[in-house]
């Protein structure tokens, strides 16, 4: 019903049935945490969509990484600037664009949940689908490895040049802080965020004054 209201409102239902058809396709085809959606939507949205960049990707999962809720719903920060990007800096095609991607996303997932329940009951002693969910787990590990070494090429060189006099080494500084204060020191992760939000301001201003 929202794609057929889209048809009759929208004078470009191209990109409409582009993003409903890849946010359905992505809840799809995706399977374990939001970490694992993630490489997906990044990479088809940035280097194939050109919905938004490379680093405005990482400031959506830092948002969402320091907001309530799922981390899923950094999908819906990447459906608000697709509609923003392609209708021209338009808040309410944005707008739209972020409540379509959410309910697309979801969509797949409740109609797994209604008619799969019955049947994934059944399954709790099937050892040979048993042992098939174990190798998608081992394979959702390898793409949560991919999501970190795709938003760490950003964070590390943020031109997108792999070399040495490109890399962001304020950046590499604090990752290393952070290492050590997280799996050293023992330090509160949600404590650990502010503080690096905090960190990235001042730096930010610091920056900003001396330019």
């Amino acid at each position: 019903m929202p794609l057929g209201l889209l048809a009759l409102i929208s004078t470009d239902f191209s990109f409409w049935r582009t993003l409903t058809l890849f946010f359905t396709q992505a809840a799809l085809v995706t399977f374990g945490s939001a970490y694992a959606v993630l490489p997906y939507v990044a990479q088809v949205s940035v280097e194939n969509l050109h919905w938004l960049t490379q680093g405005q990707m990482l400031d959506g999962l830092a948002l969402g990484e320091t907001t309530p809720g799922p981390l899923i719903m950094v999908l819906a920060f990447v459906g608000f600037m697709g509609g923003y990007t392609h209708f021209g800096g338009s808040l309410a095609a944005g707008s739209l664009g972020l409540l379509t991607t959410t309910y697309y996303t979801f969509l797949p997932c409740f109609v797994f949940i209604l008619v799969g329940a019955p049947l994934i009951e059944r399954t709790q002693h099937n050892l040979p689908l048993k042992a098939v969910l174990s190798i998608i787990t081992a394979a959702v590990v390898g793409v949560i490895l991919n999501l970190a070494v795709y938003l760490g090429q950003a964070v590390l060189f943020p031109s997108g040049l792999l070399r040495l006099g490109a890399l962001h080494w304020p950046s590499l500084l604090w990752i290393l802080l952070s290492l050590v204060a997280l799996y050293r020191m023992k330090v509160n992760m949600i404590l650990w965020i502010g503080v690096s939000a905090l960190a990235g301001l001042l730096y930010y201003l610091g920056t900003s004054i001396n330019i």
